[in-house]
């Protein structure tokens, strides 16, 4: 189906942005805000005082999903507040809204069995397809389709209204600007049909009545809760402060352990000019990369401001240093970091730098960084949480493909916390936690799965590099049979192992082979038997004796 080119907007998606329908909330039905106030300790609105790129997981055991609970009614809500004990569980943002249309969870439909799913009736034989299945469907069409849809029925409606469709359609069909305008509708609406008043769009939306949906819920329910205090209370990193560049090579590089450096960018000029203000001023109208669309920073401070969604935009630019030369020369690599083979390539390395800043709740989900590379990230403001994971173990709810070319995991990274952080909790080798605040460096060593959570608005500088305590898994990863799909950061994937090797022969000479001679006498020596060993009859469990 061809999308709309015309500019003049079309008077079914006016009727639905402007909140004209037969199907509105009757008055007496409860807000979900009052629906959501209990589980007080469940799902508590915090006071005010104080202070579809990726597939989401299916396979949530049901014990463990808190959507699966029944929502109390106003009554239950009053008696909370009057100071009843309470379930312990999840608090909503200061500044959480209700959900937009009234969506409950599936949960609450089974505890109210006089209640008849809208869901269902609205969609007519569609209603055996999943949610998942509904919205992949829904995503074929253009604005001015989803506007004709969502009048057929209160189901469509809030189908046709699910907020990740049309920010997909904005990014996917970007041309100019992006002036974020509090919803991604109303953003497609002002840059698709600029005549059109889009202050008169109604933000809240019309409410339906009786419509469950887990999938639909969560999306709502990711984006506004607040990160529970067990998640942050783990903080089992090794920290150091004043090292020396040996004893980092001898206990964190070599080992590949990750550590917590303190007080290593003391002196960059970053970490007391970098702010908005300053910011916004030095870079003017130049244009960072925030996923898959240019923003410059004036325009995605807005965004940031307005938006609450479960997968923030953030920017990650890899051409920043480029873009503005003062930005790459108000910090420096700290000493630890220095010897970085790439740089043999010269310009043609691959990517291996970026500028990251993100709001509260932005961040990024498991992964294992690109090349068989390590990394250090430096948080010049703000504060994130770091959870990671040695090479060979998987993440809970993580699902790798078997080549290692795609991962599998919840949309949101408050998902992965609320269905799988605990399973955790009970693991032998448990998961590398932080909280990593400005001032202070984490070192991220070569193929450890790491997630990275912004507690606040967080500008941080990363750096990819190799060394030559990794260099021989670099080569490695670079040579593998399927390099043309894993190696990133280059466009010249297929050639980079032969141009990276001779590289380093030419400006090294024997180093590669002095690091695989290395290599081979540690292999040597953790197979040697040690003197227990040599004197016990390991299938007798006894001492040897000679005569």
């Amino acid at each position: 189906m061809c999308r709309q080119s015309s500019k003049t907007l079309p008077c079914c998606l006016c009727l639905v942005v402007s909140g004209f329908s037969s199907e509105a909330k009757p008055s007496g039905m409860l807000s979900f805000k009052s629906l959501l106030s209990k589980r007080t300790k469940a799902i508590t609105k915090k006071k005010k005082n104080k202070s579809r790129n990726k597939i989401r997981s299916n396979t949530v055991p049901t014990k463990q999903n808190p959507i699966c609970e029944k929502f109390p009614d106003e009554e239950e809500m009053e008696e909370a507040e009057d100071g009843d004990e309470v379930e312990e569980g999840f608090n909503l943002k200061a500044s959480a809204p209700s959900h937009t249309h009234g969506v409950q969870p599936l949960g609450n439909l089974y505890l109210n069995p006089g209640s008849v799913n809208s869901r269902n009736t609205g969609l007519g034989n569609l209603q055996t397809l999943t949610d998942e299945l509904v919205l992949e469907i829904l995503a074929f069409l253009a604005g001015t389709h989803l506007g004709v849809l969502a009048n057929v029925s209160k189901s469509f409606y809030i189908f046709a209204n699910h907020e990740p469709l049309w920010r997909n359609l904005v990014l996917e069909n970007l041309n100019g600007r992006l002036l974020y305008n509090g919803t991604w509708k109303s953003t497609y609406i002002a840059a698709h049909y600029p005549s059109f008043d889009v202050s008169n769009v109604s933000v809240s939306g019309l409410r339906v009545r009786d419509f469950y949906s887990d999938y639909l819920f969560q999306s709502w329910l990711c984006a506004n809760l607040e990160m529970k205090p067990e998640w942050l209370e783990r903080d089992n990193i090794i920290r150091r402060r004043g090292i020396s560049v040996e004893e980092f090579i001898s206990d964190f590089e070599e080992p590949n352990k990750p550590v917590l450096l303190e007080g290593c960018m003391d002196n960059w000029v970053a970490l007391e000019k970098w702010d908005r203000d300053y910011l916004v001023k030095l870079c003017g109208d130049v244009q960072f990369a925030a996923g898959p669309v240019e923003m410059n920073l004036e325009d995605y401070f807005r965004y940031a401001d307005q938006a609450r969604e479960e997968r923030p935009l953030y920017i990650f630019d890899p051409k920043f240093g480029e873009k503005v030369a003062m930005l790459g020369s108000e910090y420096e690599v700290p000493v630890y970091f220095r010897e970085d083979l790439f740089n043999v390539l010269g310009n043609e390395r691959p990517d291996y730098r970026w500028i990251i800043i993100g709001p509260a709740g932005s961040g990024s989900s498991f992964h294992i960084d690109p090349n068989s590379t390590s990394a250090w990230n430096a948080v010049i403001k703000g504060s994130k949480k770091w959870v990671l994971f040695p090479p060979d173990v998987v993440p809970p709810g993580v699902h790798p493909s078997p080549d290692g070319a795609e991962v599998a995991c919840p949309v949101s990274i408050i998902e992965w916390f609320m269905n799988f952080y605990g399973a955790t909790k009970t693991w032998k080798r448990k998961p590398i936690e932080c909280i990593c605040k400005a001032g202070e460096v984490i070192f991220v060593p070569n193929g450890w799965w790491h997630l990275v959570f912004n507690l606040e608005e967080s500008i941080a500088i990363t750096q990819n590099y190799a060394s030559r305590s990794n260099l021989l898994n670099v080569l490695d990863f670079l040579k593998m049979p399927n390099a043309n799909t894993l190696v990133s950061g280059t466009r010249d994937r297929v050639n980079l192992y032969d141009k990276f090797r001779k590289a380093i022969e030419t400006s090294l000479p024997g180093t590669i082979d002095k690091l695989l001679q290395k290599a081979e006498e540690k292999k040597a020596q953790q197979s040697k038997p040690s003197f227990w060993d040599t004197v016990t009859d390991s299938k007798a469990g006894a001492f040897k004796f000679s005569f």
